[in-house]
């Protein structure tokens, strides 16, 4: 029988490491991550313990989740992030073998990116979902994040508090490397917020009456405002249907719209909608940023509504706007329509190309510069700006205005 004095037992390895992770507040996100890569890390080496480990250990591990899983190059290098976090911030063990471990080369993709009617199809999708009238606003979910350029868990994560309808704005906290960012509040969704806030007040109003705990609040809020989690200012903008248990509380509250729910009713949108491509909902942001870049504003407004620390972050959508070639025509068009391979179309002989897709030369082509000034706001010690000559062919805008504004 043991002793009621004895000392307690220590805590297991992957208890220590979630200890270590809360103690630097990194995201419950990265703690899952984290457990899941020294979790298989153990089970491949036999369910040694990593203190009999070395750096061979873990290049080898790293070599078979590259050659027999074969993940991509970010799976890789978070893999062995987690092995470094864990031999060196919970071990305590120099790791002077760094060095000779292999990583992955980076790589640069290009973002998936909607068009405008792409976009609208989409959206008209989400709206027909099963679930849309109920307790899951798909539609309105998708309509923010193409609106503010918001990703979906800062969507999710929206508490009534964030939105000001004087301002128009919307506040994003604790996003992406726990900074906070203000966005704008589109007009077209200010009625269906409103309307999404009232169902939201009803849920709370039936969460009171029941005696349920309150909402999850970040870091001590909870010890400090003890009515804070159960007051309707931090109530989610899109609670969940049904409560659940905390991650790691462990208390039985109301938790906000899962991701996967509306990563699943976006899939099957994509499908109803036609569109084939390899889009997620993190694509509605990058047709957010494209979109604005097309519409003339400059590289800095949308670091900032995208919150990105460095500008050659958001420098990627100024390539997207080139893809196909951007103001390059290609000389196949200069060759004329191609020859006739089939019967003739029931409409008549097929335009050549040319006067297909370029306008006529006599009809001069207009391109929309970049936030131009009106003539009355020209200072008049400038000499006036000439008029474009006509030119034959249809420019295609490359944006090196927004793109030059970055330097």
């Amino acid at each position: 029988m043991s002793s009621p004095h004895a000392a307690p037992s220590p805590p297991r390895l992957l208890d220590l490491l979630r200890q270590h992770i809360r103690l630097l507040h990194y995201s419950i996100r990265t703690e899952e991550a984290y457990v899941h890569w020294v979790r298989a890390f153990i089970r491949y080496h036999g369910l040694r313990h990593p203190n009999e480990l070395a750096g061979a250990d873990i290049q080898a591990f790293l070599t078979w989740l590259a050659n027999e899983r074969d993940v991509a190059p970010g799976t890789h290098r978070q893999a062995l992030s987690a092995l470094l976090f864990l031999y060196q911030k919970v071990l305590r063990q120099p790791v002077p073998w760094i060095e000779e471990i292999g990583r992955p080369r980076s790589q640069r993709r290009l973002p998936v990116v909607l068009s405008m009617a792409e976009v609208q199809q989409l959206l008209a999708a989400l709206d027909a979902q099963p679930l849309h009238r109920q307790q899951a606003p798909y539609g309105l979910v998708g309509r923010l994040l193409y609106g503010t350029g918001m990703r979906l868990l800062e969507g999710l994560r929206l508490r009534v508090k964030d939105i000001d309808f004087d301002r128009r704005a919307v506040i994003v906290r604790e996003a992406k490397g726990f900074k906070d960012r203000v966005v704008m509040l589109p007009a077209a969704l200010e009625a269906p917020l409103r309307e999404q806030l009232e169902r939201s007040h009803a849920v709370w109003k039936a969460d009171r009456a029941a005696g349920a705990d309150g909402v999850h609040l970040p870091q001590a809020l909870a010890r400090k405002y003890p009515r804070a989690a159960e007051s309707w200012t931090w109530h989610w903008v899109f609670p969940h249907s049904r409560l659940s248990d905390d991650a790691r509380s462990g208390a039985h509250r109301r938790h906000h719209l899962r991701e996967v729910n509306f990563q699943r009713a976006f899939s099957a949108a994509l499908q109803e909608a036609g569109i084939h491509k390899p889009a997620s909902p993190h694509t509605l942001r990058h047709s957010f940023a494209t979109h604005l870049l097309q519409s003339g504003y400059d590289i800095r407004t949308v670091q900032e509504l995208l919150g990105h620390t460095d500008v050659s972050t958001t420098m990627i959508y100024t390539h997207v706007l080139r893809l196909g070639g951007g103001a390059v025509r290609s000389p196949l068009d200069s060759l004329g329509p191609l020859p006739a391979t089939g019967p003739a179309a029931p409409g008549g002989p097929v335009p050549p190309a040319d006067a297909a897709r370029y306008p006529a030369a006599h009809a001069p082509a207009t391109v929309r510069p970049a936030r131009e000034p009106a003539p009355d706001e020209i200072p008049p010690c400038l000499p006036p700006v000439p008029a474009a000559p006509a030119l034959r062919y249809r420019p295609t805008p490359s944006f090196t205005a927004a793109a030059t504004s970055a330097s």
